[in-house]
Formats: structure tokens, C-alpha cells, sequence
């Protein structure tokens, strides 16, 4: 018997279908050991066809009352298709909206006429183990609602989102005196302008260049842009990735890192530039500037495969609070930052049960 995991969904956008899509596309692969995007095909022996999709969440009349088969492929939705999915039975029911609409998004969607449903109780009826928060950034109160709403069926919270749950110490306590384990924050991506800055400036440091200052500039076409033009919104955003990139360096240097612009025919393309200045020996200037586009959702899809299956082990496990290894891998902003090769080697280590967290 393998480990079947139960997850819901807080929010279907471009991330969630990305997820959905994913977990079909590597379950009816032939060829076992391509695990592009993943850490591995079987990690901890859970497949990505383990994976079951059991509750859905959101408040736009496009999604509300649709079968999760079809709310993924709806508007505003504009990523790629690389798999056709089945009816799933699972109806998306209508969450509290709370500050999930911004004043932008409230003009590309309208809200569903619906009642909110108890979300706690969808959770346990479903039998969810899992949520994983895909609200819209900026999304602080009804983030919260969600990790109490966990809190409340004992699920496991992971939040793809820049609201500090997973790395604040009282919402840590809070899942570690209910038994519940929690992961987050910030999804990082497979190879996203955050990790790569992240590991670029390393390298730096550790080669001995000193860095005078650097930006990362990002822009798309989703609605994920559109929404963080509410300059409100952004706030959370630009603290998870400049931590993220400030902590892989042992001094203070000017930096500016966030969203920079929406760009509608980009749809869910998304462009990074990152630049970097320093010195080396003899006090020699060092310049690099770098474009990266990628495909966005499907950037952080393997990456959270990979942090259910990790979190499916804790659950196994009995651990509680927050999951430090599965954070600093998968997350922009965990509560202990670390490079990218040493998260991934504590998450290995947390998989095989070398590590406890």
C-alpha cells in the first residue's frame, strides 16, 4: 500500500492548476525516471499519482460550483495545458473573500453570488490531511482565516503564499500545540529569479568578490501581476524575497527585489532581470546581468509536489510545528534561511530520516 495523500486547495489560479496538471502529467508518464522538476519520482515511496485532490476553494463565479477539472481551465487562467484531467468530483466551494479581491483583481473577476461555506468543516468531512494556501498575494486576513480553519480540522497548513505563517513564532505554536504540522512561506520555484539570485550571490560572496549592490526586476502577464499593482499588496512580496537573497551575504549591501510590472500580452510568462555589481582582487569592478522567462506556474508545480509528499512523511511521522528542512527547500521565507545546496541536502536527510524536522 502506498501513501496516499489528501490535499485541498485555497485558491484556484494559475499555481493550482499548474498542481493539478502535474500531478496527471508525471502519474500517466511511461517513463518512470523522468522526473523532471522533481526531487524524484518516488520520494519517501509517494508518487506523484498518490496525490489526491479533495477539496477546493474560491470566491470568483467563474470557479465556484465547478468541478476542479474545469475551474482550473477557467478565466483568468491563462497558463499552459499539458494534460487533459478527468472529472474529479470535487465541487470548488465559496471561501470567505476577506482581503483575498484586491482593488485590481476585483476588476477582472466577479465575485460569486454564493454563500461562503464552513471551510473547517469541508476539511474534515473531506478527510483533507494537506491545504496548501494559493490566495492571492497580499491575501494577509484571509490567509490567516485559512491557518485557523487548519488549525480548527488539525490539517497540515503549506502556504505558497508571502504571508508569514510558517515563519512567525506565534502561528508556530499555535500548529505545535494542536499537533500540526506547517510549511512555508512564499513557494520558491524550480529555477525562479529568487532562487537563482539566492545562489548567484553565494557563489559571489564565496569566491570572494565583495558586492557594492544588486536589484531583481520581474514582470508578467497573469493575474497574480495584475493583483500587486495595488501597491498595498506588495509589501509582503519584496520582504520573503529580499530576505531570501539578504541572507546569503554576511554584510549590508543596497539592494531593491520585488514585482515590477504587469505586462498583459506576457499572459503566464514571467521575465526576470537581476543585476549585480562588486569588486574583486585588486579592487578590479565585477558587473553580471541576467534575463531569465519561464513559464510561472509551472515553475513551483514540481516544488510543491514535493513539499505535499514531504509534508505526507511529517504527518507519518507524528511531527509538529513548523517543518524546517521542507521550508528552507521549498520556500522563499522559512523560518531558517540556508543556501539552496544545503536545504537541499537537510530535506534529503529530513526524506530519509536522518533529520527530525
Amino acid at each position: 500500500m502506498r501513501n496516499k495523500v489528501r490535499v485541498a486547495l485555497a485558491g484556484i489560479g494559475n499555481c493550482a492548476s499548474a498542481l493539478v496538471q502535474g500531478t496527471k502529467y508525471y502519474s500517466s508518464t511511461e517513463e518512470k525516471n523522468d522526473a523532471i522538476g522533481l526531487t524524484a519520482y518516488s520520494l519517501g515511496g509517494i508518487r506523484p499519482s498518490d496525490i489526491e485532490f479533495v477539496a477546493a476553494f474560491d470566491v470568483a463565479d467563474t470557479k465556484v460550483g465547478k468541478d476542479l477539472s474545469e475551474a482550473i481551465f477557467a478565466k483568468p487562467n491563462n497558463t499552459l495545458r499539458i494534460a487533459d484531467i478527468e472529472r474529479t468530483d470535487v465541487e470548488v466551494k465559496k471561501g470567505k473573500v476577506l482581503d483575498g479581491v484586491g482593488n485590481h483583481l476585483g476588476q477582472k473577476i466577479k465575485i460569486s453570488d454564493g454563500s461562503s461555506v464552513d471551510v473547517a468543516r469541508v476539511l474534515r468531512e473531506t478527510n483533507a490531511e494537506i491545504l496548501i494556501n494559493y490566495l492571492p498575494v497580499g491575501s494577509r486576513e484571509a490567509t490567516k482565516f485559512y491557518a485557523s480553519a487548519c488549525l480548527d480540522a488539525k490539517v497540515c497548513f503549506l502556504n505558497a503564499i508571502p504571508v508569514f505563517i510558517a515563519s512567525d513564532p506565534d502561528w508556530q505554536a499555535q500548529f505545535k500545540n494542536r499537533d500540526i504540522p506547517c510549511a512555508g512561506d512564499d513557494v520558491m520555484s524550480q529555477l525562479g529569479a529568487t532562487v537563482l539570485h539566492k545562489t548567484i550571490v553565494k557563489l559571489f560572496v564565496d569566491r570572494g568578490v565583495k558586492i557594492d549592490e544588486t536589484y531583481q526586476l520581474n514582470m508578467g502577464g497573469d493575474m497574480d501581476f495584475y493583483n500587486m499593482l495595488d501597491d498595498e499588496r506588495l509589501e509582503d512580496k519584496r520582504v520573503s524575497k529580499t530576505s531570501a537573497v539578504a541572507a546569503m551575504v554576511p554584510y549590508e549591501i543596497p539592494m531593491r527585489i520585488g514585482p515590477s510590472d504587469y505586462i498583459h500580452f506576457l499572459q503566464n510568462d514571467k521575465i526576470c532581470y537581476v543585476s549585480i555589481k562588486g569588486k574583486y582582487f585588486g579592487n578590479t569592478p565585477i558587473e553580471l546581468d541576467l534575463k531569465l522567462r519561464v513559464v510561472d506556474a509551472y515553475n513551483s508545480a514540481g516544488v510543491m509536489i514535493d513539499a505535499i509528499r514531504g509534508a505526507r512523511l511529517a504527518l507519518n511521522r507524528s511531527i509538529s510545528g513548523p517543518l524546517e528542512s521542507i521550508s528552507a527547500y521549498c520556500f522563499k521565507h522559512p523560518p531558517v534561511q540556508m543556501p539552496y545546496s544545503q536545504a537541499k541536502t537537510n530535506f534529503i536527510e529530513f526524506v530519509n530520516e536522518r533529520r527530525d524536522r
